[in-house]
């Protein structure tokens, strides 16, 4: 194998990585495409015959682009806006461990991408490639051309204002859960077909448990009209019914807290309830984390 195809299979291998890192950057599809094809054009005209790790050496190379890239943005104030939560990027060809690299692409949010817009592209690289990819404060302090010191206080600044974000955009998630949640518990006890609909998406499914004898012929109901059908037959129950979170998020107890009788969880897409489960099983309700909500 020549060496001109030993680049090539190399740089192919680690290509999802690279996009990945780069998009982790720029936020940007296009733009993180740009910098990988930067990446390559600098590996074929650079001397490689000493470079030991080169999916570490590729990975400072994409680095540098984006920096250039960053500095190039803000100093034609061309300030990215982020409309929606950008399509995460994932990829296992470079060999990484694809449930390490699923929780990596969970931990960049809508919140974070928005907060790292106000970051500079220092405080930006730093922060991404030590506490999205793991690289060490010495490898980071090379490509931003700090020391090891000035590296580990940009990244420690940045870590800062986007947990900042990510805590107020959790808190206000949970908001709009927590109304959907008891919209859909008032409307249920007073038997408000309307104000249930309000909530429901049309194609709504509620997931009985056979272990709640009065619904175990009944595993499955479809549409928001017979949820409420369902929903109707406990009204009488649903007086004593109310919110908690559940595993992190908003759901319903019917009972005690410390002694359910069933659990209902939420699906939520859009501003409306897409699905209702419910848990009677007493082994698998000792497995949920249940706690109070405060008003």
């Amino acid at each position: 194998m020549n060496d001109q195809n030993w680049l090539v299979e190399q740089f192919e291998t680690h290509r999802n990585h690279l996009q990945t890192v780069a998009y982790r950057m720029l936020g940007s599809r296009s733009e993180a495409d740009d910098a990988v094809q930067e990446s390559w054009i600098r590996l074929i005209r650079s001397n490689t015959g000493e470079v030991v790790n080169i999916g570490g050496w590729l990975t400072t190379i994409v680095s540098r682009v984006c920096l250039d890239m960053l500095r190039t943005r803000k100093s034609r104030r061309d300030e990215l806006v982020m409309a929606s939560a950008p399509e995460l990027v994932t990829g296992h060809q470079d060999g990484s461990d694809p449930e390490h690299e699923a929780l990596m692409a969970d931990s960049v949010g809508h919140a974070m991408f928005v907060v790292l817009e106000k970051l500079n592209p220092s405080e930006r690289i730093a922060f991404v490639l030590h506490d999205v990819f793991a690289l060490s404060f010495s490898e980071i302090a090379l490509i931003i051309g700090r020391n090891e010191a000035a590296a580990r206080q940009l990244a420690s600044r940045a870590r800062r204002r986007v947990q900042g974000a990510e805590s107020t955009s959790e808190t206000a998630e949970l908001q709009r859960k927590r109304e959907l949640v008891d919209a859909f518990l008032a409307a249920a006890r007073n038997g408000e077909f309307e104000k249930l609909l309000s909530v429901l998406d049309p194609n709504v499914v509620l997931r009985n448990d056979p272990a709640f004898a009065p619904v175990a012929n009944v595993p499955v109901v479809r549409g928001s009209e017979a949820v409420f059908k369902q929903v109707q037959q406990f009204a009488n129950r649903a007086r004593s019914m109310m919110p908690v979170l559940v595993n992190g998020s908003v759901g319903i107890v019917a009972g005690h807290l410390d002694q359910p009788l069933f659990i209902l969880e939420f699906t939520f897409v859009d501003g409306k309830i897409v699905e209702i489960g419910m848990i009677a099983d007493q082994a698998r309700l000792h497995g949920l984390n249940i706690a109070a909500l405060n008003d």
